[in-house]
């Protein structure tokens, strides 16, 4: 028993290294949602990340909305979904986006190398050549969009858990004759 009583007090420290707890899942924080935000950032375990951007207004009618997540070297995240939705705030889905394009690069390398995907990845990999791999989705909401509307990208499985990502809340501001992301 006692050759043994090292290996268990290291598998103890390993489990307790490693806790997580969401931070507001959901960004508006007023039921008004009154503060233009012009991007938000959302934590994820294991050092990953996922970032929204302001809303883009198409030409034809809706917005572009840009998320990038960054992988740290040696980790992995999947989607429980390749839909990418906007729903009613906190209610029911309204429409999926329309994938403009994905970029991939690692952060070490030259920003002109940039590799394009052409559907949503299952699975994102960070690359051991970088420091950090860069997946930058560029997403569009075509046509009538409503006065305010929540967007939730897919749950994320890192690790062989499941993990929800904030809600991103978008409305449209009188003020400035746009939908901004708003909290």
């Amino acid at each position: 028993m006692r050759r043994y009583a090292p290996l268990s007090l290291l598998f103890a420290l390993a489990a307790c290294g490693d806790s997580y707890t969401p931070v507001d899942l959901y960004q508006a924080k007023t039921p008004d949602c009154k503060n233009w935000v012009d991007e938000s950032r959302f934590d994820l375990p294991k050092g990953i990340f996922v970032t929204a951007t302001a809303p883009v207004a198409l030409p034809e009618g809706g917005v572009e909305i840009g998320l990038v997540y960054m992988l740290p070297r040696n980790t992995q995240a999947q989607f429980t979904s390749r839909a990418f939705k906007i729903y009613q705030p906190k209610g029911a889905p309204l429409m999926n986006a329309e994938i403009a394009s994905i970029y991939q690069r690692g952060t070490s390398a030259r920003p002109e190398m940039v590799e394009v995907i052409k559907e949503v990845p299952v699975l994102m990999v960070a690359t051991a050549t970088s420091d950090a791999t860069q997946f930058r989705f560029r997403m569009q909401f075509k046509g009538k969009l409503p006065e305010r509307f929540d967007f939730t990208p897919p749950p994320m499985v890192i690790g062989r858990d499941r993990y929800p990502v904030r809600t991103f809340t978008y409305r449209y501001f009188d003020d400035r004759k746009a939908y901004g992301m708003c909290s």
